[in-house]
């Protein structure tokens, strides 16, 4: 099973803080799962890291996983999940989450997130949120 990991989990996961989905991540590692990333998640996790030691090490942890690649279709899904979100009543917090949505459903992929956006996203534009 591929799983794209949301950098919500992967945050919590890396301050070592306990949640049923980080749990979860950890029961992944353990059995091996194909864990996926890709460059919007990588981005958000990097940005936000102080320390250089820990910049680097996570960086190439993160280099072990297999990378989700996304081109120009994938902001246009992206940028239609949003809008037909917004026709709906519902705006998306942070827009990076309607591009990451686009990358798991193109690639057929799990989503282990802790993230609110993906519930309203996930009611008109399935994800296999785990």
């Amino acid at each position: 099973m591929k799983v794209l990991v949301d950098s919500s989990v992967w945050i919590d996961f890396l301050r070592n803080n306990v949640t049923p989905k980080t749990q979860l991540l950890e029961q992944f590692i353990v059995d091996r799962e194909d864990l996926c990333i890709c460059g919007f998640v990588l981005s958000e996790v990097l940005q936000g890291i102080k320390d250089e030691k820990k910049y680097i090490s996570t960086k190439q942890q993160l280099s072990n996983l297999i990378y989700l690649e996304d081109d120009v279709s994938t902001f246009d899904l992206g940028a239609t999940i949003y809008r037909e979100l917004r026709k709906q009543g519902l705006t998306i917090r942070n827009s990076i989450d309607c591009l990451i949505a686009a990358t798991v459903i193109q690639h057929g992929s799990h989503l282990l997130d802790a993230d609110r956006d993906y519930e309203f996203i996930n009611q008109h534009y399935p994800l296999h949120r785990l």
